[in-house]
Order: structure tokens, then sequence, then C-alpha cells
């Protein structure tokens, strides 16, 4: 059965999926008169008890909230790695779950929230998997190993690298504002990367946490979008994020996760989280010209 399951979505997929251009993300946040993205962080400890019963409470975790919240969004994140720790099963989940998003809401952009990045030619096959396996359009990408870690991304026409530059972990302050050569990493950062591709298929991960920096990003990356985690459940900000990074262009994906989907841990739980999305969405068209 799964098989043939698989099978169907597939030739479903191949027939629907739709190149997400700037000008079409940009359309669609203006027409939708939201920026926000739906982190899908599945964990077997906090979702709805009652899932449990079900052959893939996994997956029927990350439907009921792309149900939910789709009409708020203009963009889903499945991190990997809340599917991977679950070994195959959870793999399993994680393409049933990019399969749903493609095939019941095609003009949704999907981040693949995977942080991969390595020598050229492991790559290229990080690429092929997240692009052509399972149709993402996006997929994060850590910058450090240089050049040829990143670009194999950027070789698939429609496809988005999302380059880690300053994160919202208490961590980034270890390496990513220390200052190298009278600059700190995370400029050098944006300003050597910023040559690798475009901004129509790069964008940067900037964390809501460190929004009075934006002013900095903005004055290297001025029209690249920017994918903000960190407003809800760590903190952040979206009227300081929006203050300092919104551009003409909005420019801007504001992602949040646990805010949203751990809105509830009862039977009503994508009622919840649709509430939660509503707000934020509600929020973000004020910002919206």
């Amino acid at each position: 059965m799964f098989i043939f399951e698989s099978y169907y979505y597939l030739i479903i997929i191949q027939n629907l999926t739709i190149l997400m251009t700037r000008a079409e993300l940009i359309n669609e946040i203006r027409t939708k008169k939201t920026f926000l993205c739906v982190g899908l962080d599945p964990d077997i400890d906090k979702i709805p008890k009652h899932l449990l019963e079900e052959d893939d409470p996994i997956f029927e975790f990350c439907k009921v909230i792309i149900d939910a919240t789709a009409d708020y969004c203009v963009a889903f994140k499945p991190n990997t790695a809340f599917f991977e720790a679950y070994g195959l099963s959870g793999i399993t989940s994680m393409e049933k779950t990019i399969k749903y998003i493609k095939h019941n809401f095609p003009t949704h952009f999907l981040i693949a929230d995977a942080k991969r990045g390595d020598i050229g030619n492991t790559s290229a096959m990080y690429a092929r998997a997240f692009f052509n396996r399972l149709h993402s359009d996006a997929i994060t990408v850590a910058p450090y190993m240089g050049s040829d870690s990143v670009k194999p991304f950027l070789m698939f026409e429609g496809k988005w690298a999302i380059v880690l530059a300053l994160t919202s972990n208490e961590g980034a302050n270890d390496f990513q504002l220390d200052i190298g050569k009278n600059e700190a990493l995370y400029k050098h950062v944006l300003r050597t990367s910023s040559a690798w591709g475009t901004i129509d298929n790069m964008m940067y991960v900037v964390g809501a946490t460190k929004a009075e920096m934006l002013t900095e990003v903005r004055a290297i990356v001025p029209n690249h979008f920017l994918l903000v985690p960190g407003v809800g459940a760590q903190g952040g900000s979206l009227a300081d994020v929006c203050k300092y990074g919104l551009t003409k262009d909005i420019g801007l994906l504001v992602n949040s996760s646990r805010a949203i989907i751990y809105a509830s841990s009862e039977t009503n739980f994508g009622e919840a989280a649709a509430v939660e999305a509503k707000k934020m969405a509600l929020e973000m068209a004020q910002f919206i010209k």
C-alpha cells in the first residue's frame, strides 16, 4: 500500500511542482498579507497523546498543523532533525509530510531545514536529495566550508540556498560575532557569500534575537530575503525584526515553530495552532503596505 501511495504522490508532485521565483514569493506575501513561515518540529514527547494510536503519529501531527495554519502562512519549514531522530520511519514521515504540502498547498514555499554543507561532491548529493527527490524549494546551508560547499545548491533552477549568517542561538556568540581582521565573522560570511549567488536563489538566516543587528545585515545584503527564526518561543520581537529588516519587497520570512505547533497538547491542537498563526499573520499585515 505504501509503495503505491508513494508512487502516486510522486506522479502528482512531478505534475504540480511550482518553481517559486522571487517575484512569485513576493506576490504570495502581498496577496495573503503575511510573511509567516511555520516550522514543523514534531517531537513524539510533545505531540498530543491521542496521536500515538495512529500508524504514523508524526505525519498525522504535521498534517493537522499544515491544514490548520496554511491560510495564515506562505511557507512551511520541516526541521529534518525532528524526523531523522526516528530513523527510517521518521524519514518516511518527512517524505509524506513534504509530499502532502506539495500536493495540497503547491504555492507554499517549502524549506528543508537541514543545515547541510560539505565538500562539493557531497553537497551536490545533498542538493539532489532535497531538490530532486523531496522537491523542496529551499534548503538551509552551513557556509563555513567555503564556496564549494554552497554552490552545488545554487545549480538547480528555481531552487534556493538559505545560508546561515547570524543565528538566534546563544552559542552564536562563540564565532559569529568574533572580530577577525576588523570585521565580525557573520559580516565576512555575508559579504563573501553574496557573490556566489543572487537575490533570486539565495537567502540568509538571521535570528530574531539579533534584530538590532539587522541594520548592519541590510547594509551588506540590502535586497536578499532573510529567513528569521526566533520569534515566539525564543523571545524575538516581530516589531523589531520589521523595523530593522523589512524592505520594499518585504524581504522577510519570519519563522515560528513551537509557539504555534505546541499551542495545545489536547485534541484541539490544530485549532490552537490556527489561533496562534492567525495572530502572527494579523500582526504581520500591519507591516505590509
